[in-house]
């Protein structure tokens, strides 16, 4: 049973999703289940009022098993310990199950491995903390339990933990640029995302590496939010497209260009349990890599891709 301290009253579900960093549904899923209580006194009600000093206590349920999927395919791992697993995620793959989902997921594989995961976030998003699209490629983090999953979760919050991806894009970017436009729903078209008045805080910084005499461009991003397609969506804002993108407007057929050529290339955080600092570099998938020997010299793309150095091109952001 973990418990905290009320600081500020407020409702139960308001003070237990900033607590924990999870979203209002996952707390609501929480009090159903009859895993929060107030002052030793199990609460059934999300609206139910807190106020400063009061004890919370809440606990995560055991996941449930999930019905067995076939799984045909496997997925590279970059790094693994008893508290975290790093894994590069290959294009098409979706990261969770979710109701409109109906091919097997990267948390079905991890079911199948037999890999301990967090429930923090939910049965269905075993170990997830952080999230990359379906066509996106790159390295990510799963927590093996639920203290590790927070620790992660804060450190995604104080910027310790973070992300650096490569994007191949169809112009050039006029200079390197921050965008901080707040995103959300495009409400004329559920599946996209779009910059919206009322949306949440996002900011992207981009960073021009090599232009080739096609107009093609490899680019780096840093996320300082993690919303859903920030990157894709913030590009669209500039009037640029990654390649493959045609659902922000990439005009290609996908018989020419199969995915969206976005990579999460290094992946930085604070182990939680040694303190030490890592970091992790994925490896670029063969179609990525066609795609830039056509465009780029190979001398040239290493030395703008070196782990070593692409970080430092962002310090001045």
């Amino acid at each position: 049973m973990n418990k905290f301290t009320v600081q500020t009253a407020g409702r139960i579900d308001k003070i237990l999703a900033t607590e924990l960093d999870v979203s209002r549904n996952q707390v609501e899923k929480l009090v159903k289940d009859g895993l929060v209580s107030v002052n030793g006194k199990t609460i059934t009600k999300t609206s139910f009022k807190v106020t400063e000093g009061d004890e919370v206590s809440y606990e995560f349920k055991e996941a449930e098993k999930r019905e067995p999927v076939e799984i045909d395919f496997d997925v590279e791992i970059l790094y693994e310990d008893e508290y975290l697993l790093v894994v590069n995620k290959p294009s098409g793959l979706v990261v969770h199950p979710a109701p409109s989902v109906k091919e097997p997921t990267l948390v079905d594989w991890l079911v199948k491995k037999g890999i301990s995961l967090s429930t923090v976030s939910g049965e269905e998003r075993h170990g997830i903390v952080h999230r990359i699209d379906k066509e996106t490629t790159g390295a990510l983090v799963i927590a093996k339990d639920n203290k590790v999953h927070e620790a992660l979760s804060e450190q995604l919050q104080d910027k310790s933990m973070g992300r650096y991806y490569l994007a191949l894009i169809d112009h050039p970017l006029k200079e390197d640029v921050i965008v901080d436009k707040p995103i959300g729903r495009n409400p004329k078209n559920r599946l996209k995302m779009d910059v919206v008045a009322h949306g949440k805080p996002a900011k992207t910084a981009f960073k021009k590496l090599l232009t080739s005499a096609y107009g093609v461009e490899l680019i780096a991003a840093k996320l300082f939010t993690g919303r859903t397609h920030q990157i894709r969506v913030h590009l669209n804002t500039l009037g640029r497209h990654i390649l493959g993108d045609d659902l922000y407007g990439f005009k290609s057929k996908r018989d020419k260009i199969a995915r969206v050529n976005l990579h999460a290339y290094l992946l930085y955080l604070i182990h939680p349990i040694t303190g030490e600092k890592m970091e992790f570099t994925a490896p670029l998938f063969d179609d990525m890599k066609r795609y830039l020997s056509k465009y780029f010299d190979q001398g040239e793309i290493d030395e703008k891709i070196n782990p070593l150095t692409l970080g430092t091109l962002f310090t001045n952001f």
